[in-house]
């Protein structure tokens, strides 16, 4: 971290030592200090410009330049840097950088009468008479200096008597570091600024369910453990644990945080196996028979696991999490309105929970209360930041409200730190295809695809869409085709295979869709495009009588079912 703090030195101070930091290339020094001042004035569009200088990843600079032009719309840097970064449309009222000083060669070509004459002490210096002055004074001290300090102090030295007077050896007192020796600094941290670095402060930490006191034997193990905990090291955890329960035998909640620690590997038998040590230490301990819900929904997701959460809430009715849990339990049987209530209480015992809303919003997501649902999303973000998951929620909620950009701006962010996830980089590929930006849209879908294929198959037709507009036709009508195999009467695929054929001169393929057009098409927008592509395909398939009816059709209906392109 950092070597000073807030208190240490004012705001402008830091900011001056931020940009010092640039100038000499110390990106990590001057990302951190910038994002101490953000932590103090998020809403200072200059520190995100300056910080957008200090960071690496390309996503992150846009990311710090889109922030500063939404809080100064004005400003002209930020609209600089995305237009150069390629994230806004280049814009005649934007001018580019101004040149404070003439160019290397503009000064290569002015002639001597040219030149500007130099004023002020540098053309003193430049004088001759001036330097022959500065030569002559420095002569004459050296001669001063020679006499007055050598010469003359000779002349009336008198040596005195030496006399030997013993007196006390002389101490030496060790000094607790080595001569010459410099502590090493802290490493700056490279990579993606972490979420919690942009909080006005840090979170607490959520304590362990259980906080008993432990005995002297173990105290420094369970320390160990915890800190472990803290940092999701489940083997170090796992290991401590062991080592502490043959000093503390009876102590059920050790064997309940080895379950934990089991189960968050992924490893629900030896989770199943702690917890149940737990219960035969102590029956009465509630928290084990969450686990054991937990465990064995991991195992099997279709167990039945209301008998546990039942026997979990009859001894410990104030624990939050069974509420919760069993809310998330709900949900994942459609059961949304038992879900609701559960998480009435949950909020109750839990209110600084982001997890509780975020349940929420699939509930009212369940309910098809997508208002509600983002509502619920948007408060759980507002708890906790740099809580991972509410980022890809908010995104798939702002895609059901029709807010792309936001759900651009959200999932753009969680891909900086999920580099991996499939899922999130197709939303974003559909996104970006609704604000029709669709080459992005086609390089998110791309990326989605090559990390993994499974459960993504109808955002192919979102694919094919984007390529349709790019004239990338065959690719386009691969995808199309794909799509397809998911929704067979959706209006819009079928559609885009006509337009897809036409274009690619496979009119009895485009007439058949055509006719599946006419059989899907609910209303009278949609009749009257297929009236319109039937039309055209007819014509080239050497069928006029067919297209001439199509014609008159389309013509008979009124105006305001029509597109632009009609």
């Amino acid at each position: 971290m950092a070597d000073f703090s807030p208190a240490d030195k004012n705001t402008d101070t830091i900011f001056q030592d931020a940009i010092e930091a640039l100038r000499r290339g110390d990106k990590p020094r001057a990302k951190e200090l910038l994002t101490l001042l953000l932590k103090t004035d998020q809403n200072n569009s200059t520190y995100w410009v300056w910080l957008s200088a200090a960071v690496d990843n390309t996503k992150e600079r846009i990311y710090c330049l889109q922030t500063a032009l939404k809080l100064n719309p004005e400003n002209g840097t930020a609209k600089r840097g995305l237009i150069l970064l390629g994230a806004l449309t280049p814009d005649e009222s934007v001018q580019p950088f101004p040149m404070n000083r003439p160019r290397a060669w503009e000064e290569k070509l002015l002639l001597a009468n040219e030149r500007p004459k130099e004023r002020g002490l540098r053309a003193v210096a430049k004088s001759p008479i001036t330097r022959l002055a500065g030569v002559l004074v420095i002569v004459a001290g050296l001669c001063s200096a020679v006499i007055f300090g050598f010469v003359l102090p000779r002349q009336n030295t008198v040596v005195p008597t030496q006399t030997n007077t013993p007196g006390p050896s002389p101490t030496f007192t060790t000094t607790p570091t080595l001569f010459g020796a410099t502590a090493a600094p802290t490493r700056s941290f490279v990579g993606p600024t972490p979420l919690w670095m942009l909080l006005p402060q840090t979170y607490t930490p959520t304590p362990l369910y259980v906080n008993t006191p432990r005995s002297l034997d173990s105290r420094d193990q369970f320390r160990i453990a915890q800190q472990a905990y803290n940092n999701g090291d489940w083997d170090a955890v796992i290991s401590n644990l062991e080592l502490i329960i043959p000093l503390e035998p009876e102590a059920a909640d050790i064997h309940y945080l080895l379950g934990e620690a089991y189960r968050f590997k992924g490893q629900a038998s030896n989770a199943l196996k702690a917890y149940n040590d737990a219960l035969k230490i102590d029956p009465r301990f509630g928290a084990a028979y969450l686990g054991l819900a937990r465990a064995r929904l991991m195992a099997d997701a279709n167990f039945n696991a209301e008998i546990l959460f039942d026997e979990a809430l009859a001894r410990d009715p104030n624990f939050g999490e069974i509420y919760l849990e069993r809310a998330r339990y709900f949900i994942s049987r459609d059961e949304p309105k038992p879900a609701i209530v559960d998480l009435e209480q949950a909020a109750k015992l839990m209110p600084g929970s982001p997890d509780v809303y975020m349940a929420y919003a699939d509930a009212y997501l369940a309910l098809n209360n997508k208002k509600s649902a983002l509502e619920a999303a948007e408060k759980a973000y507002s708890l906790d930041i740099t809580t991972l998951p509410v980022y890809p929620l908010l995104g798939r909620l702002y895609i059901e409200n029709e807010q792309y950009q936001k759900a651009i701006e959200a999932l753009e962010l969680y891909v900086v730190y999920e580099t991996e996830d499939a899922l999130a980089r197709a939303m974003l590929g559909q996104s970006y295809y609704e604000i029709k930006e669709y080459q992005a849209a086609v390089d998110n879908f791309d990326r989605a695809f090559t990390l993994n294929r499974t459960g993504l198959k109808r955002y192919y037709a979102y694919r094919g869409f984007a390529n349709l507009e790019l004239e990338n036709i065959d690719q386009a009508v691969t995808d199309l085709e794909t799509g397809l195999a998911e929704d067979k009467t959706s209006f819009e695929i079928n559609l885009g295979l006509v337009r897809g054929y036409y274009i690619q001169e496979k009119f009895g393929s485009a007439f058949l869709k055509v006719e599946v057009l006419n059989s899907v098409a609910d209303t009278d927008e949609e009749k009257a495009l297929m009236l319109y592509w039937r039309a055209f395909v007819q014509e080239k398939r050497n069928d006029p009588k067919d297209a001439l009816r199509s014609w008159k059709a389309l013509f008979a209906m009124k105006e305001d079912v029509m597109t632009p392109e009609m």
